[in-house]
């Protein structure tokens, strides 16, 4: 191929490229942008509208666009809601004429456009004359609306949503925002509600303190939940002009403040609460810089702490649950220590026993959530004095402490609003509160109440692959054949139902004793264990034996068991051995 051919086809392939380019580029954009104002009463883009005026017979609305959003000028000087608004000026500078109906109409008022529903005025950056626009009646079909163009005489349709945009009343281009903060940066909360007033600080974002008076503990939780619902709180609706305060209670307010950053930054934000309006649901609000009063949700004012005993943190003994390391448990009952071994729990006074870790969780879940009704003191001279003798002292040792955190309760002489109370406190500290009254029953645990009562040697679903069970002069043996799969191997050969093995392997896990009756082999006749009802064994994999439980006899709402490895009998809750008992019949096939 000789060079001349070459730079030929280079040049043509330039040129394809370069048209190319230009097509998609140049000529598209352009062909699009020509089909997308087609019909359009004009040819700007709602991002250029500057400022829009809607003047009616009752009101005049006067919006101008503002660096973040939309200020509104008229009727009222205050922020405008950024939604609404762009949504107005996208359909109103977008706005496509349907048809031409009069070229130049002798009344307009036939139209109604003499006078005009509404007279629209738009000013877009870049041009020196504003867009107007009169809006008038609609059609008999009530799908489109009269409207003239300002300085042209023709009369045109438009869609009835034109009609629908001017007419909105002016409460929708106002910002309902009751108050823009960022809860992240609230430093401080002052409040004066019914003439009392308190004041909260936060050293660090989520943690407070009451200052005044004080200093007291603070419920972050409430107050993250006031903070949350103030921050998304949206008027219901404004106050009309001119109303009284006194009518809408805002004659003697309860007040809000939030302070707002830190040093010489800090600045604050006032929000007055008025009455409420039960049938509206809502209460009457004011901003100290915001014109007029709104109707906001009746649950902020719902969630605003009306008393300092509100916000105070109502944690009796703040403790950190998965760094406890011991538990001493001292009442009428005895003393009872617990040690954490491992990833359980263990007895170590006034006996070693392994521990029911749910119970020592379902103890240390009480202790964690107990939580004050009232407050009765503040400092250690309270706790003397309402603690000398407590009836249940608890003491926790948390991971790296040298002394415990204790706490004192008893129960209180007097019952508040009729409901039995109880007294707490950590000793040495105070405050003192006032508690649910069943906080006595439930931390006075004994040895009993905390031992492990598991009969069966724990074991793992996964690792049975052989279940024996002996009743009634039978033997059914069923092996594990799969993952979840098991078949019948004795008397006969045959398939298994998967779920009754499941429920004899989740009955021996969870069975627990509610007593032991005797330890002596010769009470066995008396229990029906020397020839017991049902005798169930499982093993692991090589036939290891894990362990083999014998049923006796049944009394009452109680049935008698034994490991066939230990002396003890037991005492069970006849229902937890229910499905025991109905496996050799339900297991096969």
């Amino acid at each position: 191929m000789s060079w001349k051919t070459i730079a030929v086809l280079l040049v043509v392939a330039l040129g394809l490229g370069g048209y190319f380019y230009y097509d998609t580029y140049w000529l598209v954009p352009a062909r699009e942008k020509a089909e997308s104002v087609k019909g359009r009463l004009w040819t700007v883009e709602p991002k250029d509208v500057e400022a829009i005026t809607i003047k009616r017979a009752a009101d005049t609305i006067r919006l101008k666009r503002v660096e973040g959003g939309w200020d509104m000028l008229e009727p009222v000087a205050t922020k405008g809601d950024r939604g609404p608004i762009d949504e107005v000026i996208t359909s109103l500078a977008t706005a496509r004429a349907d048809r031409e109906v009069a070229s130049n109409p002798p009344k307009l008022a036939e139209f109604g456009l003499d006078p005009a529903a509404a007279e629209v005025r738009i000013e877009v950056k870049g041009r020196p004359e504003p867009l107007t626009l009169m809006v008038g009646a609609k059609s008999p079909t009530g799908a489109w609306v009269y409207a003239k163009e300002g300085g042209k005489p023709a009369v045109v349709t438009l869609s009835e949503v034109t009609a629908r945009d001017v007419e909105r009343p002016a409460a929708d281009f106002r910002d309902k925002t009751v108050v823009a903060f960022d809860r992240k940066a609230v430093t401080g909360i002052d409040l004066d509600v019914d003439g009392q007033g308190f004041s909260l600080a936060a050293d660090e974002p989520g943690k407070w303190r009451v200052t005044k008076p004080g200093p007291y503990r603070a419920d972050a939780e409430a107050i993250g939940e006031f903070l949350d619902k103030l921050e998304s709180a949206k008027a219901k609706e404004f106050a009309a002009a001119g109303t009284p305060p006194a009518q809408l209670g805002l004659d003697k307010p309860s007040r809000v403040t939030l302070w707002i950053g830190k040093d010489k930054d800090r600045a604050s934000k006032t929000v007055s609460f008025g009455k409420v309006d039960a049938a509206k649901q809502g209460v009457y609000v004011t901003r100290g810089d915001a014109a007029g009063t709104m109707l906001a949700p009746d649950e902020v004012w719902k969630a605003v702490p009306k008393t300092v005993a509100a916000v105070r943190d109502k944690v009796v003994v703040p403790y950190a649950y998965d760094k406890a390391v011991r538990v001493e448990v001292e009442s009428t009952r005895g003393l009872v220590r617990l040690d954490k071994d491992g990833a359980t729990w263990k007895l170590t006074a006034p006996e070693a026993l392994k521990a029911d870790s749910s119970a020592v969780s379902n103890l240390l879940w009480k202790i964690r959530d107990l939580r004050a009704t009232g407050f009765l003191g503040e400092g250690p001279a309270d706790v003397a004095r309402y603690l000398a003798k407590p009836e249940v002292t608890v003491r926790i040792w948390e991971e790296g402490a040298k002394e415990p955190k204790t706490l004192l309760v008893r129960a209180f002489s007097e019952k508040p609003g009729g409901t039995p109370a109880a007294v707490a406190a950590v000793a040495g500290q105070g405050p003192v509160m006032l508690v649910d009254g069943k906080a006595v029953a439930d931390l006075s645990k004994g040895t009993a109440d905390l031992r492990d009562r598991s009969i069966f040697p724990a074991f793992e679903t996964a690792e049975v692959k052989r279940a024996r069970l002996i009743g009634g002069g039978k033997v059914l043996v069923v092996d594990r054949s799969g993952e979840n799969e098991w078949k019948v191997v004795e008397p006969s050969r045959g398939p298994a139902k998967e779920p009754r093995v499941s429920d004899v392997l989740i009955a021996l896990k969870a069975l627990r004793w509610k007593d032991i009756v005797s330890d002596k082999a010769d009470d066995l006749a008396r229990y029906g264990l020397d020839r017991p009802d049902l005798e169930v064994t499982l093993a692991k994999a090589g036939d290891a034996e894990v362990g083999t439980l014998l049923v006796g006899k049944r009394e009452g709402d109680v049935t008698y068991v034994k490991l066939k490895s230990g002396p003890a009998i037991y005492a069970v809750e006849d229902k937890l051995v229910s499905d025991l008992r109905k496996a050799p019949s339900e297991i096969p096939g």
